[in-house]
């Protein structure tokens, strides 16, 4: 056990009183702070945290170490009860104040409040001579949310594929379509909401390793220096990963970030595709084609991602203006549409199915009409979703944003609205002007009435009929993907506004990529990634993130069909959005304090819904593709799992841990106990672990994943003395075991003495039901030279342990246990998992040697029992389990055949079963002579003396022997001699020796019991353990 030394604080004192004007500003006249005066004191003592400065700070009315609520208390904490040590702790305020006149303070100026509500930055002090850094720009909720998502969910698809879908489908199914998809990005918008507002996002940090500059966004890049900070502080740069995965953790979302960039990556592909369609046809318009129709798409489509990705290495400080200038362009091509639906239509306009606003277009094209491979509403609706996943832009640069919390759900969901909005009226107005089919030739203009003439164009004096027949139309909203261009009032308007969709939309999707991927490799949850975290430059541009991204666009652009590409953005948009409303259910489900966005409108069952819609449309678009996703998920799920990353992260993960071990651990109260369902739950006198790592290997390796492991630990020192921080302690304690693969707990308790600590641990340990019924200590080899006070309280824990009812379990090895004095005693425990692992008997392949168990008494069943767990193990798998019992010569097959029976009733598969019928013989001289000499230095030698005399011997030295006792114990004494000797007859080459020592009666001096377990183990060379059940059944034959 550990022994703290006595250290007695430093005394402080601090003068200066503070009045309610002080605390809530400077006063009147241009003075500072109140200047204490010598006479007025602090009332505490110097604080153990608190630089000197900070000795004496403000509060109400008087003087003390208390301090007002103030934001810089709270912020940059991690782990409970971990802040920026502004407040004094807890030691500083209870400790005993013991004055000293020649220890002064001053109260500290704070110039910067003092309400203590405004926000304080640590670099805040400036070097003179040198500019302050610039601030960093800030976007509000238009400019930073609504437009950038506005223009990311306009896309190729509005311009290029809404009206052919309207043709397929029929403006209600498009309609319907439509608002599918809203229903799914809705939820999600009100998800991410809720998530995005629940905590404050720093902004401008680095992902992860110390020493990286990161930028701050998905979309827009912004050149100003950026503040490093320490692993796991991660910023926005990671956008919607950095969201998710700090809300789900690590588990569900590293495996969002790798699909999130994924599909940012295939979205690059789409929307440069869309680009090079408009760019081909109109080469196609003037006969101008480079190669052919699908070459030229893939050609025009790779030169255009070139320039981008140089436009994205270069620098972009024009971006932000620029997606305004997109917006703007979008806005005037929409509006030049509306205006082109009402203008009566050309003659060439009617040629190609224009006929403006008529009631019997929009009743034919309100059914659906399928056709081609397409022509399906699933197929269709797998086209379309892309046009609706823009909504994370504003969450993806939430780091950028001037307040997080009230952008992104104002801006998300009104661009949701808004481009909503349009995708109805767009469906509905295209489909009451353009029919289905039309030549584009002049040539088919006819009388009305003409006979042979069929279809809805003939009512507008047009024949169709031919190229309809023939399949052969080139104009029409099912076969003329530029339809938009046509109807509008002037072509090259909806022309710029394609271009302004498309590249801003790949613009956007081209850098999202990069930073989500590079904040994925920052946080190191995945092998052989790492490679593409590496940042560049002032903002740690992400160029090989960039590079990795511009290879699989372009493998995808060589695809050159978008009806192609969609349906693969589709399925991994959905899964991210599956993820994102399970992010914010779980989140929800889990009730911890910690979750409370400031977003208010979502439902967690909504949540739920929109996560199952998100699968659920997932198999129904493709399933394969679903299935393959999944895959994806499961298996970096399990990887993580299984890797279990150095990440702390407060995750709703985290929180559901603990709801499902306290309701667990709450319902094991219910369940009543039986015999089949015995667990030996061990309490482990360890001390430090790492101190003896032996005893920890060897319950360990018969606990792991079946019972309970408690290590314990007695801190000696006196009660009035400052104890460490007890929680530090325990976090580096267990981080040991868990290196060390042991699954256990740790807990210590602070007492003047080690067996008063130990009745504590054997009363407290636990919870519930789930409480130790065995103790499990070291044998105390030095017992001849301690002091007898330690050797009375040693004797004293094991009669404590049967007193309460727990089995014991005492392991001896001949090297020892204690391996401190290696270790340096009282180690830092935050270096404690960094500590180079002794290797320890209990880790190593055992190969074919035995385990001998001598079931000498019958305990219960405890001696069989946990040398049967350990021959499960692996190691230990291959020895062969032998079982000594004591018989007579006379009956010795009779004896074994009763013993085997016994054991095959208890299943333990024990076969090789020895009795020892030479038990009771008398041992040998030289072995009876040692044990006299073990007990001589603690006899009273009393045999002459008066029987007050030897009362009075044995009060003031409970721990000696009289002579009495040496007689009345004589038998017993040399049976574990005897017992000894066959020990080293039969089982000197075993792997492990496991034995039913004799119970010490209350009574027995504490020097003569712990001599019978000596000369009972002595000079083994094997792990001897001595195990004494609680002579409670812990074995049964039975059934039931």
């Amino acid at each position: 056990m550990a022994e703290l030394p006595i250290a007695e604080l430093p005394p402080a004192r601090c003068s200066g009183r503070f009045t309610i004007s002080t605390l809530l500003g400077t006063e009147e006249g241009g003075r500072g702070p109140y200047v204490p005066t010598e006479s007025s004191s602090c009332d505490s003592a110097q604080p153990t945290q608190l630089s000197g400065s900070t000795l004496c700070t403000r509060t109400f009315g008087y003087n003390t170490m208390d301090v007002v609520p103030a934001y810089e208390h709270y912020a940059n904490s991690k782990g409970v009860g971990d802040t920026r040590k502004a407040r004094p702790s807890l030691a500083d305020l209870h400790s005993i104040l013991k004055p000293d006149p020649g220890h002064l303070c001053a109260p500290v100026s704070d110039p910067q409040r003092s309400n203590g509500l405004t926000e304080a930055s640590p670099e805040a002090s400036v070097e003179p001579g040198t500019a302050p850094a610039p601030e960093p720009v800030r976007f509000g909720w238009v400019k930073g949310v609504m437009i950038r998502c506005m223009l990311n969910i306009w896309g190729v698809i509005l311009y290029l594929r809404l009206p052919w879908i309207t043709a397929q489908a029929g403006i209600a199914l498009t309609w319907l379509i439509i608002l599918m998809s809203v229903t799914v990005t809705t939820i999600t918008g009100l998800s991410i909401s809720a998530i995005s507002t629940n905590g404050k996002v720093k902004s401008g940090t680095v992902c992860v390793c110390p020493g990286m500059g990161h930028e701050g966004k998905g979309g827009p890049k912004n050149t100003l220096g950026r503040q490093q900070t320490p692993r796991g502080a991660s910023t926005a740069s990671g956008g919607t990963y950095f969201l998710i995965s700090r809300s789900l953790g690590p588990e569900l979302g590293g495996s969002i970030g790798l699909i999130f960039a994924f599909a940012n990556a295939v979205a690059v592909a789409m929307h440069t595709v869309g680009f090079a369609e408009t760019v081909r046809d109109l080469l196609q318009e003037h006969n101008s084609l480079i190669v052919d129709p699908t070459n030229d798409i893939r050609i025009i489509g790779v030169v255009t991602v070139t320039v981008l990705l140089g436009i994205s290495l270069a620098g972009m400080e024009w971006e932000a203006k620029a997606q305004i200038l997109f917006f703007l362009v979008i806005l005037v091509s929409f509006i030049n549409y509306l205006v082109g639906t009402v203008i009566p239509a050309t003659t060439e306009k009617q040629a190609k199915g224009f006929f403006s606003y008529r009631a019997d277009i929009f009743a034919q094209n309100f059914v659906p009409n399928w056709r081609g491979p397409e022509g399906s509403f699933f197929s269709l609706f797998s086209i379309f979703f892309p046009s609706a996943t823009g909504i994370l832009a504003g969450a993806n640069i939430s780091g950028d944003l001037k307040d997080p919390a009230v952008a992104i759900p104002k801006g998300t969901l009104m661009a949701i609205f808004w481009t909503t909005l349009s995708y109805l009226v767009l469906s509905a107005t295209i489909g009451a002007c353009v029919v289905r089919d039309a030549s584009g030739s002049l040539n088919d203009s006819v009388v009305l009435g003409s006979p042979g003439c069929e279809g809805l164009a003939c009512t507008f004096g047009w024949n169709f009929t031919g190229c309809t027949q023939r399949q052969s139309c080139r104009y029409g909203l099912s076969n003329y993907y530029q339809s938009m261009s046509m109807v509008s009032g002037f072509g090259p308007l909806i022309t710029a506004g394609i271009f302004g969709a498309t590249l801003s939309s790949a613009l956007a999707c081209l850098v999202s990529a990069p930073k989500v991927f590079q904040c994925l490799c920052r946080d190191q949850l995945y092998p052989l990634i790492g490679f593409f975290g590496k940042g560049y430059g002032r903002n740690s541009e992400p160029i090989r993130g960039y590079m990795l991204t511009y290879v699989i666009a372009v493998g995808f652009i060589l695809i050159a069909e978008l009806n192609a590409i969609a349906p693969i953005i589709s399925n991994f948009f959905l899964c991210s959005y599956a993820l994102i409303n399970f992010s914010c259910f779980h989140a929800s489900i889990t009730n911890s304090p910690g979750w409370r966005p400031s977003f208010r409108y979502y439902s967690k069952w909504a949540a739920l819904f929109g996560a199952a819609i998100s699968v659920v449309i997932m198999f129904l678009l493709t399933w394969w593709a679903a299935l393959i996703a999944f895959g994806i998920v499961i298996f970096l799920l399990g990887y993580v799992l299984y890797k279990k990353p150095d990440v702390n992260w407060g995750s709703s993960m985290q929180a559901s841990s603990y709801n499902m071990a306290l309701n667990y651990s709450v319902g094991l109260s219910e369940v009543d106990e039986h015999i089949k369902n015995y667990r030996q739950g061990c309490l482990v006198l360890t001390g430090p672990p790492n101190f003896r790592p032996a005893l920890v290997d060897f319950v360990g390796t018969f606990t792991k994943n079946l019972s309970l492991m408690l290590c314990g630990n007695v801190v000696i020192a006196p009660r009035k003395q400052k104890m460490p921080d007890s929680r530090l302690t325990a976090d580096g304690h267990t981080r040991w075991l868990m290196k060390r693969k042991i699954k256990a707990f740790y807990t210590d308790v602070v007492a003047e003495n080690l067996r008063s600590g130990v009745q504590m641990l054997i009363q407290a340990a636990g919870l519930g039901k789930m409480r130790p019924n065995i103790l499990v200590l070291g044998y105390k080899r030095n017992w001849r030279t301690a002091s007898p006070q330690s050797l009375e309280d040693y004797v004293g824990i094991l009669h404590d342990a049967f007193d309460f009812k727990y089995g014991v379990c005492l392991l001896r090895m001949k090297e020892g246990l204690n391996v401190s004095r290696v270790l340096q005693a009282h180690m830092d425990p935050t270096t404690l998992a960094c500590e180079q692992q002794a290797s320890t008997i209990f880790q190593s392949e055992q190969g074919k040697k035995t385990i001998d168990i001598y079931w000498l008494f019958d305990d219960g069943g405890l001696t069989l029992l946990i040398p049967y767990l350990m021959g499960r193990k692996k190691r230990w798998g291959k020895c062969k389990i032998r079982v000594f019992v004591g018989g007579q010569i006379n009956r010795m097959d009779e004896e074994r055949k009763v013993i085997v029976s016994l054991l095959s009733k208890f299943r333990l598969g024990f076969h090789d079963v020895h009795i020892l019928p030479d038990i009771n013989q008398k041992p040998r001289p030289e072995h009876i002579k040692r044990f006299d000499d073990l007990i001589a230095p603690f006899r009273l030698n009393d045999g002459f003396k008066d029987e007050a005399i030897v009362n009075e011997m044995r009060q003031g030295c409970p721990w000696k022997i009289s002579d009495e006792e040496v007689d009345k114990n004589r038998v017993k004494s040399l049976r574990q001699v005897r017992l000894n000797e066959i020990l080293l007859d039969y089982s000197q080459d075993a792997a492990l020796i496991a034995i039913t020592p004799p119970v010490g009666r209350k009574g027995c001096p504490s020097s003569l019991y712990m001599a019978w377990l000596e000369t009972l183990s002595q000079d083994l060379r094997p792990p001897v353990i001595l195990i004494r059940g609680n002579q409670e059944n812990v074995l049964t034959f039975y059934c039931q």
